[in-house]
């Protein structure tokens, strides 16, 4: 894993800014560093702007190896990955359905992000915590599952991949999120892997395989999940109290008692946690009343 988030809530951390309607409807292509522009001199494939690195070259082999396959205007489109790679595809429907067989061994469903403002797919339960520590991290801004059928040919035969997650970041670079635990990865699995990062490295794309996360951290951000949505952090009269109650290390049950009712000051103090307002040790040890909460930054 890249970066675990054992730093989620910690106070380097900077507060996710609320998301306004101009946000929430924002298309990428818009964003500086999204578009590809070709070099006169080099024929080589650049992100527009400060943001990214070199994606490529037109003629590298890596490039021409490769298809993505996602939904465009309702119907499924097949391009080359040198020509494919620039599509937002945080915002791309998944290219299979999700399926609840009955009996089996998986657990699908949707899963409510509040970084985009929309459900996201998930099928397994290791695949639902990847979506909560991807919700809670302030780098990401856009998150699709199943985004995209990778297609190639190993030699032998044709193979395709669809990975679990693309991920946007919030200085416009991409992410391929694959989420497998290490001991169900057969040959078949890492050989998908291995192809989808080097299509993702021909790109400037990150790619990332994650598998079970920290237990204690996985278990504080599952019970921080339940209070993200604005509404628990809408008394902002509240919020303010637990803010200036928090400047310096408190417990988090007394610091809540300074505030008021905890029935009514806990689900705030803890939409504040989840939102980077407050921050406490959530990878060490498991959320309780003495558990030190202090604002973003503090120690």
């Amino acid at each position: 894993m890249r970066r675990e988030l054992g730093a989620v809530l910690s106070p380097s951390r900077s507060p996710r800014p609320p998301r306004s309607e101009s946000q929430a409807n924002l298309s990428p292509p818009q964003v500086s560093g999204l578009l590809p522009s070709r070099s006169n001199e080099t024929g080589q494939l650049r992100w527009r702007g400060a943001v990214g690195e070199l994606a490529g070259v037109y003629s590298d082999p890596v490039l021409a190896a490769f298809d993505l396959e996602f939904y465009e205007s309702e119907a499924l489109s097949r391009r080359p990955l040198r020509v494919g790679w620039n599509v937002p595809f945080e915002h791309v429907p998944p290219v299979r359905q999700f399926r609840w067989p009955k009996g089996g061994g998986s657990f699908a469903g949707w899963y409510y992000a509040t970084t985009t403002g929309a459900h996201v797919g998930y099928e397994s339960w290791l695949e639902r915590d990847r979506l909560i520590l991807l919700d809670a991290d302030p780098e990401v801004v856009g998150i699709a599952s199943q985004p995209f059928w990778l297609h190639w040919y190993d030699g032998t035969r044709k193979r395709r991949h669809a990975p679990d997650y693309f991920v946007r970041l919030a200085d416009g670079r991409g992410r391929v999120v694959d989420v497998r635990a290490g001991d169900q990865i057969d040959d078949a699995a890492a050989a998908s892997f291995d192809a989808t990062g080097r299509a993702c490295e021909a790109v400037s794309w990150e790619f990332v395989r994650v598998g079970v996360p920290d237990p204690v951290l996985m278990a504080n951000m599952r019970w921080l999940s339940r209070y993200r949505r604005r509404r628990c952090g809408r008394r902002q009269d509240i919020a303010d109290l637990l803010v200036k109650v928090f400047d310096e290390p408190v417990p988090l049950r007394a610091g809540a008692a300074q505030v008021g009712d905890p029935l009514v000051v806990l689900p705030v103090l803890f939409h504040l946690l989840w939102s980077g307002v407050l921050a406490a040790d959530v990878a060490g040890r498991l959320l309780d009343s003495d558990s030190l909460v202090h604002t973003a930054g503090r120690r």
